[in-house]
């Protein structure tokens, strides 16, 4: 009887004997992950350029000037724009104010031309009495007073809102202030003096309120 530990068993494969192959089983998740991997891979065109000899890095291209002019150009136009709207604001501001102004000076101006009317009564009655008939006449000189020291009131008053007299006598013509009545020849006086008031004018705040009826000098 054979010893088994005398004839070990033979480990070389025999050669005519192969086992058998079996094969990897694949992996679906792997695959898809792969694939994916591939469809996001970088094409060569997306690569970035290569480097020029040297190591030198190349800069990238200047903003184009057409650009940039045209952002300036908005904000010139826009600065522009900024402009000449505050610069309207202010004018509105300024007619309101100069309006407001001219309404509180000359919103009077009606009432003080129905009140000269009086004031040219009051002068009309003074001029009516000569002075001889007040040396003669105590009560009619205390009544006379009385008229003048209401016309001076009354002139006081008119001043007090920015009216005030023109009389022209003996002064040059001036068609702005003075409306001529008639020509008076033979005075002495230069053409186109003032050589008689017939009613005096007045002026509010500088405005004609009034012109005055005034006969001129004809040379």
């Amino acid at each position: 009887m054979t010893d088994p530990r005398k004839n070990p068993p033979n480990d070389e494969p025999d050669e005519g004997r192969r086992e058998p192959t079996l094969e990897p089983t694949p992996n679906p998740a792997a695959a898809a992950a792969a694939a994916r991997a591939y469809s996001q891979a970088p094409t060569p065109d997306e690569f970035p350029p290569a480097s020029p000899p040297g190591g030198e890095s190349v800069e990238p291209p200047p903003a184009e000037p057409a650009r940039e002019q045209a952002a300036q150009a908005e904000v010139n136009q826009l600065k522009d724009q900024l402009l000449r709207a505050l610069a309207e604001t202010e004018n509105t501001r300024r007619r309101a104010e100069r309006d407001r102004e001219e309404t509180s000076k000359y919103a009077v101006a009606n009432f003080a031309r129905d009140v000269l009317t009086v004031a040219d009564n009051l002068r009309r009655a003074i001029d009516s009495v000569p002075a001889e008939a007040r040396t003669g006449n105590t009560a009619l000189a205390t009544l006379i007073e009385g008229v003048e020291l209401t016309e001076r009131q009354l002139q006081s008053m008119l001043e007090k809102y920015g009216i005030t007299i023109v009389a022209p006598m003996d002064q040059p013509f001036d068609p702005n202030f003075h409306q001529a009545m008639f020509e008076v020849p033979g005075t002495g006086k230069t053409n186109g003096t003032v050589v008689q008031v017939l009613q005096p004018g007045f002026v509010i705040h500088g405005r004609l309120l009034r012109p005055a009826l005034v006969g001129v000098a004809k040379g």
